[in-house]
C-alpha cells in the first residue's frame, strides 16, 4: 500500500507541476485573471495533497488501514476538488456548463478535510 501511495503522490505531483506550466503558458492567453486565479487553486491544493501523501507513505507508526483510509479520501478529495476547479476555471472554453456540476467541488473538499481528520484522530489515538 506504502507504493501505491507514493506513486499517487508522485503522479499529483507531476501533474501539478504539468497543469501550473499548462495554466501559465497555455490558459493565460484564453481566460481571464479571475479564473486563471481559480486554476491555480487546483493545482494549490493538489500538490499540497501530492506533498501529504508522499510523507502518508513512509510515516512508520500509522496502521495500514488508517493509510488506506487517508489515501482513499485525499484520492477522491484531489479528483473531485482540483478536478472540477480546473473544469470550472475553463468553463468558457467548451459548449458544456461546468457550473451544473460544481456542486462537487465541496463534495471533495470535505473529503480532503476527512482524510486529515482521520490521519489527526489515529496519531491522537495512537498508544
Amino acid at each position: 500500500m506504502n507504493k501505491t501511495i507514493l506513486a499517487t503522490g508522485l503522479v499529483f505531483g507531476v501533474l501539478a507541476v504539468v497543469l501550473g506550466a499548462f495554466g501559465a503558458h497555455g490558459l493565460k492567453k484564453v481566460i481571464g485573471p479571475a479564473e486563471i486565479a481559480t486554476f491555480e487553486t487546483g493545482i494549490k491544493y493538489q500538490m499540497y495533497h501530492a506533498l501529504f501523501l508522499m510523507v502518508l507513505s513512509v510515516l512508520p507508526n500509522i496502521s495500514s488501514g488508517t493509510k488506506q483510509w487517508v489515501f482513499y479520501l485525499v484520492l477522491v478529495g484531489v479528483l473531485l476538488f482540483s478536478g472540477s476547479i480546473y473544469f470550472l476555471a475553463t468553463n468558457s472554453l467548451t459548449s458544456f456548463d461546468f457550473k451544473k456540476i460544481g456542486f462537487i467541488t465541496p463534495i471533495g473538499g470535505t473529503a480532503l478535510i476527512g482524510a486529515w481528520g482521520v490521519l489527526l484522530y489515529s496519531v491522537l489515538t495512537k498508544k
